[in-house]
């Protein structure tokens, strides 16, 4: 399938673009890919250099995917970090533009401004995010700090996962970073019909760059007709063994290109569980939620 894909992009390492378009292309899906920043690497590193792309150069790179007559083949759109605030006009008009092409499309948007309680993203973008995109997305991936800044819950367990992911109104959240106790981390994924929480040991030092791959393979995993239970444990093995790969090679970024076998069935059975009391209504119509 055809994926859209805007979001940064980086010259040395795998986050961003850099995560998220492997890993699409080693299951068979075609990437067009976007960029919101160039930059050297992420902004972990002493120095790095680059800048944000304009609103209008990344106008200008959709319309000719447009003009060209692809955008009518794209399957999904993937939105990850964004350089400015103004960008999230740029998205929502070409998730806009895709949709109208091709109803059945899907966008994942992975609301990417902050994590371990500090916020990184340039002034504006969380809200801009919430206003623009999130009313727009079929799939939401927040880490535990984004969903609680997105909501304004407190996020200690999967308990309040599930309150703050079900605040939110659309049709799929998939939340990370949960807390399971003093030496696990999870995932939680919520639709209407039922929600499941997949677990894995927490790793100490772990690589920039897991959300941008997880959202990928969530996107990929719905884009094949997974439940949602298989897209979830799909989508949590294959993070996991990327990340244990790079840490137990004490690697700053993830060793993508070696680790991502895609494995699909390492979980056992008892790291994945139906979370009782999840079904929900959808309302039918979510005011932009607030952004702390």
């Amino acid at each position: 399938m055809n994926i859209l894909s805007i979001q940064s992009e980086v010259v040395y390492g795998h986050v961003g673009q850099g995560a998220a378009r492997f890993a699409l292309q080693r299951l068979g899906h075609e990437v067009w890919a976007v960029p919101t920043v160039i930059l050297s690497s992420h902004a972990g590193y002493p120095r790095v250099e680059g800048e944000a792309v304009s609103p209008d150069l990344m106008r200008r790179l959709i319309a000719g995917l447009d003009a060209n007559g692809w955008l009518k083949h794209c399957d999904a759109i993937l939105s990850g970090y964004l350089g400015s605030a103004e960008q999230a006009d740029v998205v929502g008009e070409a998730v806009r533009r895709v949709k109208a092409a091709n109803p059945q499309s899907l966008y994942c948007l992975d609301p990417v401004f902050g994590d371990e309680g500090r916020a990184y993203a340039k002034h504006g973008v969380a809200e801009a995010m919430a206003r623009t995109l999130l009313p727009l997305a079929d799939i939401v991936t927040p880490n535990a700090f984004e969903l609680s800044s997105l909501t304004s819950v407190a996020i200690s367990d999967v308990s309040d996962a599930l309150i703050a992911a079900k605040r939110l109104g659309r049709p799929l959240v998939v939340a990370t970073s949960i807390p399971a106790g003093p030496d696990r981390i999870g995932a939680l994924a919520v639709d209407k019909d039922a929600a499941w929480f997949a677990s894995t040991p927490r790793l100490e030092n772990a690589p920039h760059g897991a959300g941008d791959l997880f959202a990928a393979l969530i996107l990929a995993a719905r884009l094949r007709g997974d439940g949602l239970d298989v897209a979830l444990k799909r989508a949590t093995t294959a993070t996991f063994h990327v990340l244990n790969e790079s840490v137990s090679a004490s690697s700053a970024e993830m060793l993508l290109i070696k680790a991502l076998t895609i494995p699909m069935d390492g979980l056992d059975s008892s790291d994945i569980v139906a979370v009782v009391g999840a079904t929900r209504e959808t309302p039918s119509h979510i005011p932009p939620p607030p952004v702390r």
